[in-house]
């Protein structure tokens, strides 16, 4: 009997055969199925899933990652849908349940947790070794990062805008920005009781926005453009602080774009 792989919800998945019909509603899960050889077994992906952008052409869409439409998924009859506990709605997830046999369930909240998430997928599809392959790739930009002592920095890392928005120090973007000792405020978790991961705040009633080095724009969710640093820097109350754009995809897309991602973040803080 093949051994079985757990993923995020605790669920126990066994070996997938070669006939194994995948639906992706995670577009940086979508990514890694094509970095692991499964091209011909993704039958469904989300309109967000773009990369890699010669291959997700050929996939059809079905939805948005909450927006899903879920008779555009029944006409696939996929055998597994990949799914992500913060990106996808747990009802639609429940509603999915009903005719998809295989649902797994991710949840990396640290770039370190994308090992796992590796093995989770490489088991179940039968792509152990491209699995160890990433991993390898992986660990060693981890081990780069870990030996390189980077300037501490506060930074302010917005994701959007009407209201202002931005991350709790327990989301994989927090994790990442760490690992070139960036530590973003307000410091604030998300698990705690009443907090939310991504909260949002006004620059009036901001306390912490003395502490802020410097605040990057991110290109997604929402698409900070060049228009909106130069605003921001003749805004007064944020008077010598260093504002920039930050590639969002480099930074919050784990699977294998977090191995491009903390070179890519490597430099940023190189460049400092």
């Amino acid at each position: 009997m093949q051994p079985r792989a757990v993923d995020a919800a605790g669920v126990a998945h066994e070996m997938a055969g070669t006939g194994a019909r995948i639906v992706s509603l995670v577009p940086s899960i979508t990514e890694l199925l094509f970095a692991l050889g499964l091209d011909r077994q993704i039958v469904g992906r989300t309109g967000f899933c773009v990369h890699p952008r010669d291959k997700v052409r050929q996939v059809p869409k079905v939805g948005g990652t909450k927006a899903i439409k879920l008779d555009a998924i029944r006409a696939l009859r996929p055998t597994h849908l990949i799914v992500n506990i913060d990106e996808n709605e747990r009802e639609t997830v429940e509603q999915l349940r009903a005719f998809v046999p295989h649902i797994v369930v991710t949840h990396p909240q640290t770039p370190q947790d994308n090992l796992a998430l590796y093995a989770l997928l490489g088991a179940i599809f039968d792509r152990a070794q491209e699995a160890r392959r990433l991993a390898e790739a992986l660990e060693g930009r981890l081990r780069e990062a870990a030996a390189h002592e980077f300037a501490a920095q506060n930074v302010l890392y917005l994701i959007w805008r009407e209201p202002w928005m931005t991350v709790a120090r327990d989301t994989y973007i927090a994790a990442m920005l760490r690992l070139v000792n960036w530590h973003t405020l307000p410091d604030v978790q998300g698990g705690a009781a009443g907090a939310a991961r991504y909260p949002s705040f006004d620059f009036d009633h901001a306390p912490w926005l003395d502490a802020v080095d410097r605040i990057l724009l991110s290109s997604e969710p929402y698409r900070f453009t060049e228009a909106h640093c130069i605003a921001l820097k003749r805004d007064p109350r944020l008077a010598g602080k260093r504002i920039e754009l930050i590639d969002g995809e480099m930074v919050s897309w784990y699977g294998v774009r977090a191995i491009e991602g903390i070179g890519y973040l490597q430099r940023q803080a190189a460049a400092a």
